[in-house]
């Protein structure tokens, strides 16, 4: 702000002759004196004339009329009315004459200069300023008092003797409308999507992010602690989140749900025998007479270690899925037991017509068993130099599901020729002949094999 300044003259004049001078005498207002030289009011610069105006570190600041004390740091801005902001460097001011600063060379009149610069005294004032009670010329605020052509949806802004028509914030002038201002269009520092409004904008972010506290960038969601929408397993991602399921469960159509796998579904060869379904998995089941070896398979149980019912008289034969109990002594008339499982007939009158010995064998195996296969063989144990020896299926082979095949001089192979199912017993006779070439000897011993097939391929 300009400060004004007075300068009082004050002219004594002697009417006692006329050769006496004018005598003038000059006051200035307070922080000025007079400059005798330039005839002039002249600031006086208290800063320099005392070492120390200000205290407590505090700088002096000059000012016209008068100074300032502030801290070190502090800049200092001045402004006129609605003029622009200045630095409070010293403006150099227009010499005034103390007798009319209008007319340096009239010594009659008393004047003053308003912080304006608009002379007081004068009959009318410049546009825009009006005179006041004092005959000051003072700025005229058409804003306030109504006297401006704004639209009403602009803004008034007084100015020095004038004054602006501006638009509200957001909006900007076409000719003498005001139109919105597409900040979008413009450098809106949206980390996203920019939406445009009247008057101004506002941003938006992509799924799976939110406005940051600015209102401009784009922070991620995190969707897993947010809202927890995976029904197991969730992975927050940058502006998503992907589900992933416990095990034995597959993600539903919709990305989020769960459901079970039905592992026994995929395959009649996950378990060996039957699958159980289950809410996140499956279990393999064996039926009677086989135990579960690790997850899938079946094992046979061997019941003649485990325990059994046999009898004391009786032997325990294990077979898959089950046992079974066979006498210790299976000889018949005339027959009697003269080692393990052997019969021989002792009275060859009483033997005439039959085999000499009957050798009692027991063997199991897997039903549907794939075929043609080797199961069983049988060989001379005593073998003589000039002994021939043949071999045939005596009995059990009615539906024609074996076949001996000679592998030596002395042996035969049992192979089974058609699938059999169980459970089933069978029992081959095995005719062994010997013919004594050099005594004319002729002899015949069975082996009765029992086949026990058992209920299931494994």
């Amino acid at each position: 702000m300009m400060l004004e300044i007075y300068l009082v003259m004050t002219v004594a004049a002697s009417a006692v002759s006329q050769e006496t001078e004018e005598h003038v005498s000059y006051t200035c207002t307070e922080g000025y004196e007079y400059d005798p030289i330039k005839e002039v009011c002249k600031d006086i610069d208290e800063c320099a004339l005392v070492s120390d105006t200000c205290k407590g570190g505090m700088k002096c600041i000059n000012h016209y009329g008068g100074y300032l004390c502030l801290p070190q740091n502090a800049q200092i801005f001045i402004t006129n009315g609605d003029e622009s902001s200045q630095r409070t460097d010293p403006i150099p001011q227009p010499p005034l004459n103390p007798l009319n600063p209008t007319n340096p060379q009239t010594p009659q009149t008393r004047t003053q200069s308003n912080h304006r610069g608009v002379v007081a005294g004068a009959s009318q004032c410049l546009p825009g300023f009006t005179l006041d009670e004092q005959n000051y010329c003072q700025d005229v605020d058409e804003c306030s008092q109504g006297l401006h052509t704004c639209n009403a949806d602009q803004i008034c802004y007084n100015t020095r003797g004038s004054y602006t028509c501006q638009c509200h914030p957001g909006y900007q002038k076409h000719g003498e409308q005001c139109v919105d201002r597409n900040e979008c269009m413009l450098s809106h520092y949206c980390m996203h999507r920019c939406v445009n409004t009247a008057g101004s904008y506002f941003c938006e972010c992509k799924d799976g992010y939110q406005l940051a506290s600015n209102n401009h960038s784009c922070v991620d969601v995190n969707e897993c602690d947010l809202t927890q929408p995976c029904q197991h397993q969730c992975f927050n991602l940058l502006g998503s989140y992907i589900c992933q399921c416990d095990q034995g469960y597959e993600l539903a159509p919709n990305s989020v749900s769960c459901v079970d796998i039905d592992e026994c579904a995929f395959s009649s060869y996950m378990c060996q025998y039957v699958c159980i379904n289950s809410p996140g998995g499956y279990s393999c089941i064996c039926p009677e007479g086989y135990q579960l070896q690790r997850t899938r398979m079946c094992q046979d149980i061997n019941e003649c270690d485990t325990g059994h019912e046999c009898r004391e008289d009786e032997m325990c034969w294990n077979y898959y899925g089950g046992h079974r109990c066979y006498p210790k002594n299976p000889c018949q008339e005339p027959y009697v037991l003269t080692s393990e499982n052997r019969c021989s007939c002792q009275s060859a009158g009483a033997c005439r017509g039959l085999p000499q010995s009957i050798i009692y064998k027991y063997m199991s195996i897997h039903s549907e068993r794939t075929v043609p296969a080797d199961i069983f063989q049988i060989q001379a144990t005593n073998i003589f130099p000039s002994a021939h020896y043949s071999f045939r299926i005596k009995a059990g082979n009615d539906g024609g599901e074996f076949f001996l095949r000679r592998f030596s001089s002395v042996g035969a192979m049992l192979v089974l020729t058609k699938s059999l199912e169980g459970p089933q017993e069978l029992i081959v006779d095995l005719e062994m002949i010997t013919q004594h070439t050099a005594m004319t000897y002729r002899s015949s011993s069975f082996l009765r094999l029992t086949i026990i097939v058992g209920p299931y391929p494994f």
